[in-house]
């Protein structure tokens, strides 16, 4: 399986908040390339996005009404409060297609994985549900977006695992970076890797925002 870098992680420390400004300014730009924008992450960031997207000059009342941007703090994904990849996957397949029917460019998603997991916090669990949505994203093109790790909420080995199913990283608005430790397929998942490499990535996204050696 090639690479796509359309499936994107974001990695950070810190106020989940401070990513709001710079997660907004890219929402407008797909709203402006019309594709339908999806944000799930809890009730609290989603009243602060609203914020950031009408700082940003989005009409977002009336983007809502159109349904061309969905803010949500929906979890029916979650079956006696532990993470059901089937559904999860389903429901994004399901917001794609109806994006397609109407007309849109494709989805683009953004997703707060400590609200997305619930309490499941399993790192085989991620992995698997990373795989079969990179799956997704390698059969429609028009699916593009970005999970948040957020190392103040998740296990460091969660953390660790998300770098190796992303094939690229977001950093801000106008940077995102090749991922060196994306396996490119499922398979090499149960290959030696440097469990070191990984944690020292996770710091360094932690502490500057970039993880290219010094």
């Amino acid at each position: 399986m090639q690479p796509t870098l359309r499936h994107q992680c974001l990695i950070y420390s810190g106020p989940p908040s401070r990513h709001l400004p710079a997660l907004a300014n890219t929402m407008r730009e797909k709203l402006a390339q019309n594709y339908r924008c999806l944000y799930l992450n809890s009730p609290a960031m989603v009243a602060g996005l609203r914020s950031y997207l009408a700082a940003a000059g989005v009409e977002v009342a009336h983007e809502v009404a159109k349904s061309r941007l969905i803010l949500s703090s929906d979890r029916s994904h979650l079956t006696n409060g532990s993470f059901d990849i089937d559904l999860m996957l389903k429901a994004l397949e399901n917001l794609l297609k109806n994006a397609l029917r109407d007309r849109h460019k494709g989805l683009w998603a953004v997703g707060d994985m400590t609200w997305e997991l619930g309490m499941e916090k399993d790192p085989a669990r991620l992995l698997e549900y990373e795989w079969r949505l990179e799956k997704m994203f390698h059969q429609h093109p028009e699916l593009s977006g970005i999970c948040q790790y957020h190392s103040d909420t998740l296990p460091r080995s969660l953390l660790s695992q998300s770098l190796l199913v992303h094939p690229s990283v977001f950093i801000n608005q106008t940077l995102s970076l090749i991922n060196p430790h994306y396996l490119y397929s499922e398979e090499r998942a149960n290959e030696p890797h440097h469990d070191e490499h990984l944690d020292a990535a996770v710091t360094r996204l932690c502490q500057s925002g970039d993880f290219t050696p010094a």
